[in-house]
């Protein structure tokens, strides 16, 4: 007996015809959303705190405000309204980023039907509340606990929970719910109980909620993986160094320079001031902001192409994957079995269609027993009656039907896999050998093979499954072609270095059929975990890492087997991704690199504990999304060169040249007007769609290799020397200090529209558009700078503007070189500078 609550039901009124409208909104109130993992929060007060955290906003604030103490009203004015369209920048990023992820959450819950006001309704399970009476049927997920008030021939798989795999059967509580509300506990038999997150098998009934969301028993099972701590991915790891080096480095020259311009003798507020130009220069914060945006935008094409992100990170996480675990039914083949061969061995075709009828369960969840159904019902072969059924497990791998023969005897049947059958049944062994042979040559063609057999037994109240004494009936043989499509995406896997691991319940043959045909091998190594079991012991996969990497299929697969299949290729190195569909799959989901469930067939349980949906349960969305992971990858790399290849000088110059005793290159306006031109330029100008014929270099952990960073140091640093001359020369031309900083904005601008285009190859509207826009931009403020007092600069000459273009394409020239020598030593073949600036 199990100690029970009923305090869910003290306020309510015992309705046959399920809650009324009044006591729905009182229980809502009371016990909120039946969601497992609660989501709290105000939307806008956390768009509001996102916005603010931003650092840069700060820094400008107080610079303006020391503006404002010491006099310089129209400096502090001036960055008071510069920070505006920043924070508009800032809110309309983060907002597009919590519209992105509330935009999930419709599409990951399940309907249900409901008795309610006496009427039969179907809501989102996340409406259910305590008191509901849910309606029962085959195939259904319980949304919440609760008790079965009736139960007709119901039976249970709560495996999720218990791990035990024969179905339970159920049956209703002997007094009325409401009997036992004044009680504090009451012990009412297991039987009586259903746990959200099981699923019905057979029957119908009704089940009172009682526990819903985190309070039920699988809600605290999920709740307690909630509070997991989430492990941060390589590339988080390496923006937060990166950041973290970058900050520290501000902060040293921060302190550094501040105190050599007080020893120059100019002053606190020179010091401050310079100091704190060059804080807001270095400050790094837009990394960070790029990463989340570049994922937004991974969500959104990623949803396109019907793969429905969960998780944010695993965007990041899918273009790193090197192992794809996947199923073989629905993801690789079509998922629609046809019936087309009957192999007899005693009685007669529609014999043995009748008792795999008999057997086959009437939902439409299993495409078998469809299948089943549909050449029974053209051959007009009738319904006979089932006294009981025992159904489908992972372990019998068998499900059995009973009918009456007579008032004497009674019928058992069974169907399941064929060479299991073949063990319950009586057979010589030349009989047993021949139909195991044609059970593999069905299963070499691609076939889907179930076995048939029955027996016949006294008449009696309620049937034990006999484990012998069958008598062979034969074989129905099912097809379901591998999809068209696949063939493509495994050869984009085998050319980019992704290992694909069909694994199966099916026979091993029929295995090696389908990915044969699907591409996924010429000669697909196959091994039956069946007929091996100790080869997918943890033990014997630790002592011998290798043996995975060699095989394509894994076929007659428990959970059990399949989920330590995914822990030792984790435990080698790989990235796994893991399809799957049912509750037997979920440790293998949550322990996957990337969860990967599926939209159409795939349980609720499947789908919480998954990091990606796809919307059409295709192999072929798998590898698209990868593909979307791996471009995402490089527009991350071409986002964060350009802000290297714009902070490196911006900062070097902001720091060497006042510590050098010169006046400050940059003041704080001018650092408001790189950051307008930086922000949008690294969020928008590198978002290059994914191509179908993408090859991609490997499964790199950082952003940049060591070389990558010694070209980018290069370049960045003969910039500074640019800036620093091109600041000197306008100080020795005579003029005043305003057309030095002049010279150097002109450069730094130039240089950011030079830089999108040279790493976009033109091929970039966007960026086209915003080189042209910051070119034209800079023109028309430095040349009007006179009546723009505030920027505190000067026109420029003609020959002033042709000696810094010239300067930037010699320095994009020198970029070009250098990465065409490294490739070449790398044994890549380089751009051309045609394919670089096909302009020109």
């Amino acid at each position: 007996m199990k100690a029970v609550s009923f305090e869910t039901l003290k306020d309510l009124n015992q309705h046959d015809g399920g809650l009324n409208s009044t006591e729905i909104d009182a229980q809502r109130t009371r016990y909120g959303a039946n969601d497992i993992v609660e989501v709290a929060g105000h939307p806008l007060l956390e768009l509001f705190i996102d916005t603010i955290k931003d650092p840069m906003i700060w820094l400008l604030v107080g610079i303006g405000t020391i503006f404002l103490i010491t006099g310089e009203i129209s400096d502090a004015i001036t960055l008071f309204v510069a920070v505006l369209p920043l924070l508009l920048m800032d809110a309309v990023l983060h907002w597009r980023t919590q519209a992105s992820t509330a935009s999930l959450k419709g599409q990951l819950s399940s309907v249900v039907q409901v008795l309610r006001n006496a009427k039969e309704i179907e809501i989102d399970s996340r409406e259910i509340v305590p008191g509901d009476i849910v309606i029962l049927k085959p195939g259904l997920l319980l949304p919440a606990d609760g008790v079965f008030e009736t139960a007709k021939d119901i039976q249970v798989d709560e495996s999720v929970l218990t791990g035990e795999s024969l179905p339970i059967t159920k049956k209703a509580l002997s007094a009325h719910p409401f009997s036992f509300v004044s009680e504090q506990e009451t012990k009412i038999p297991p039987q009586t109980l259903g746990y959200a997150g099981t699923r019905v098998l057979t029957g119908q009934g009704f089940l009172r909620v009682l526990f819903t969301g985190s309070r039920t028993s699988y809600g605290e099972i999920v709740q307690s993986v909630a509070r997991m701590p989430h492990e941060r991915t390589p590339l988080q790891k390496s923006i937060s160094k990166l950041v973290q080096f970058l900050i520290l480095a501000a902060i040293a020259f921060c302190f550094l320079l501040a105190g050599i311009r007080i020893y120059q003798g100019h002053g606190w507020l020179d010091a401050l001031l310079s100091a704190a130009t060059l804080a807001v220069a270095a400050i790094p914060e837009e990394f960070p902001v790029v990463f989340t945006f570049f994922l937004g935008v991974g969500i959104y094409r990623l949803a396109k192409k019907r793969a429905l992100v969960r998780k944010a990170v695993s965007v990041e996480n899918i273009g790193r994957i090197t192992q794809i675990c996947t199923d073989k039914t629905g993801t690789i083949t079509v998922g629609s079995l046809k019936l087309t061969h009957i192999d007899v061995m005693n009685g007669t075709t529609e014999e043995i269609v009748l008792r795999a009828a008999l057997v086959a369960s009437s939902s439409e969840s299993d495409p078998v027993d469809i299948a089943i159904h549909e050449v029974s019902d053209q051959r007009n072969l009738g319904n006979p009656v089932r006294l009981q059924t025992m159904p489908f497990t992972e372990d019998r791998k068998r499900e059995t039907g009973v009918t009456a023969v007579s008032s004497e005897s009674t019928l058992i049947c069974v169907k399941g896999a064929p060479e299991l059958i073949l063990t319950l049944c009586q057979l010589s062994s030349d009989e047993r050998e021949a139909w195991h042979k044609r059970i593999s040559s069905w299963a070499k063609e691609g076939h889907k093979v179930i076995g048939c057999a029955q027996v016949k037994v006294p008449s009696a109240p309620s049937y034990q499954e006999p484990e012998s004494g069958f008598k062979f009936l034969g074989l129905l043989a099912f097809e379901d072609p591998a999809r068209p499509e696949v063939a493509e995406a495994m050869s984009y896997c085998r050319k980019n270095g992704i290992r694909v691991l069909m694994i199966t319940g099916d026979h091993p043959d029929t295995a090696a059929a389908i990915a044969k045909d699907a591409g996924l091998a010429d000669s697909p190594q196959v091994v039956s975990a069946e007929e091996h079991p100790e080869k997918f012991e943890e033990v014997w996969l630790t002592q011998n890492p290798d043996f995975l990497k060699n095989l394509n299929v894994v076929a007659r697969c428990t959970p059990l087997q399949k989920l330590r299949i995914v822990t030792a290729l984790k435990r080698a190195g790989e990235l796994v991704a893991v399809t799957g569909d049912g509750v037997n799959d979920v440790p293998a989901l949550k322990a996957a690199d990337i969860g990967i469930a599926m939209g159409e067939r795939g349980t609720r349980s499947a789908k919480e504990v998954s990091s990606i949906i796809l919307g059409d349960d295709n192999f072929r969305t798998i590898v698209n999304a990868i593909r979307e992971g791996r471009q995402l990858f490089k527009n991350l790399q071409m986002s964060f060169e350009y802000l290297l290849l714009i902070h490196i000088p911006l900062v070097s110059a902001a720091a060497i040249i006042p510590l050098a005793d010169y006046p400050l290159v940059f003041l704080p306006v001018h650092i408001v007007w790189l950051e307008l031109i930086i922000h949008p330029t690294a969020l928008l100008a590198f978002q290059a769609q994914a191509k179908s014929d993408q090859m991609y270099s490997g499964n790199k952990k950082t952003f940049f290799s060591t070389t990558e960073i010694v070209l980018i140091s290069i370049v960045g640093l003969g910039l500074t020397v640019g800036l620093g001359w091109s600041f000197l020369s306008g100080l020795s031309e005579g003029t005043d200090l305003t057309h030095a900083r002049a010279k150097a904005m002109a450069l730094l601008t130039l240089w950011s529209a030079g830089v999108a285009v040279y790493l976009t190859r033109f091929h970039s509207s966007i960026a086209n558009f915003l080189a042209i826009a910051t070119v034209l931009s800079s023109v028309l403020l430095i040349q009007m700078s006179a009546s723009l007092m505030f920027l505190k600069l000067s026109p420029l000459h003609p020959r002033d503007w042709l000696e810094i273009s010239g300067l930037v394409a010699l320095l994009l020239s020198i970029a070009w070189a250098l990465k065409r020598i490294f490739l070449e030593r790398r044994g890549q073949r380089p751009a051309s500078l045609k394919d670089r600036f096909p302009i020109i």
